[in-house]
């Protein structure tokens, strides 16, 4: 498929994008978020500044049970270790049986061996409604050589026909994160032209993005705009954040604060699709 035979107008507007905020934050929906250690306390903070309400429940013991009552689980595979890897399977098995939407971060498929077979086999587990990453990541599910650690080899753009195969073969959207990041779930695709290169001096910030998706997918039948929703307002957020920080710290607090400002009105005003 070319890009000519996609319709980006009519895949998603700045108009629905709005309308999945305001949704998101009427809801206040529960994310499970199994994610790595370094990133746990900032993913948190991005999902409470959004309007979303996290929980970090992880373990075996309970991450089933939990994934069955959440709104949307996030699976990222930053730190595994043998239990958390074990609750992450828990997870998608209560996802599919409570038909909770997932999504999966595959954080350096390709790049190490252990944790892309973790990530398939959770695919094969149950399809993620999203699955997020940059580049290299997603070119690793599907046997690429990954990236160096959680740095892309690639573009967006060189990977565009891969993560359409992604998509087609699991049945799932498939946002690759960059410069502009590319969305697509194998027919329609959506690029984000928003955001500033300063959201890659703060560790987690990609991280996050996940949890966000995850919070619009829990109110949103669409996957396709559940990950763009969640892509706008992070980086609409970040343009706004970066205009009046001074380095990577302030940027930090400033995106915290502006997740947490910006209108439905304003993110589909500032919005840029194509």
């Amino acid at each position: 498929m070319t890009d000519a035979s996609v319709d980006p107008v009519t895949a998603v507007t700045p108009d629905q994008v709005g309308e999945a905020l305001a949704r998101l934050r009427d809801t206040t929906p529960l994310v499970q978020s199994l994610t790595n250690i370094v990133v746990a306390q900032w993913t948190a903070n991005v999902l409470l500044a959004a309007g979303a309400a996290p929980a970090m429940v992880d373990n075996p013991h309970e991450a089933d049970a939990f994934a069955r009552v959440a709104g949307g689980v996030l699976v990222n595979t930053g730190t595994p270790y043998d239990d958390t890897t074990a609750g992450m399977r828990a997870a998608v098995t209560g996802a599919q049986a409570a038909g909770t939407p997932w999504v999966l971060d595959p954080v350096a498929a390709g790049g190490l061996a252990w944790r892309t077979e973790v990530a398939v086999s959770l695919m094969d587990v149950h399809p993620p409604a999203i699955v997020r990453g940059n580049a290299s990541e997603i070119a690793g599910l599907l046997g690429g050589l990954g990236g160096r650690g959680v740095d892309s080899a690639d573009s967006p753009e060189q990977v565009l026909d891969r993560a359409r195969e992604l998509a087609t073969s699991r049945g799932t959207v498939v946002a690759v994160s960059g410069a502009v990041d590319h969305l697509t779930d194998g027919e329609r695709l959506v690029r984000v032209h928003n955001g500033d290169p300063v959201m890659t001096k703060v560790t987690g910030v990609g991280c996050a993005l996940g949890a966000l998706m995850a919070g619009f997918a829990a109110g949103c039948d669409d996957a396709l705009l559940a990950a763009t929703s969640a892509t706008a307002l992070l980086t609409v957020a970040a343009e706004r954040a970066a205009r009046a920080s001074r380095g990577p710290g302030s940027f930090a607090v400033g995106l915290l604060d502006e997740l947490s400002l910006v209108t439905p009105d304003e993110l589909a005003g500032a919005l840029v699709l194509s």
